[in-house]
């Protein structure tokens, strides 16, 4: 199948810390950007579709722990920063 060209663009969110670890330490384990790995999640999750095997999970949930990244999915939009 031939690749999509595309336009990217420097963006600068905010992520909770630990979160971040996990993520970029499932880009590394992956062999991708930290980029390539967001856009895989959202394009699956635009579909209605699970992003990863249970193998990736696995991995991932080896990386929370490794990280402390107590989060879940019931956590989103209901995380607060200290001194908010």
């Amino acid at each position: 199948m031939p690749k999509k060209l595309i336009e990217r663009t420097q963006t600068g969110v905010r992520i909770e810390k630990s979160l971040l670890k996990v993520l970029k330490g499932l880009a590394e384990y992956l062999e991708i950007s930290l980029g390539d790995l967001l856009e895989g999640i959202v394009l699956h999750a635009f579909e209605g579709k699970a992003p990863f095997s249970d193998g990736t999970i696995k991995t991932i949930n080896e990386l929370k722990s490794v990280y402390s990244c107590p989060l879940t999915a019931s956590d989103s939009h209901k995380m607060q920063e200290e001194g908010e």
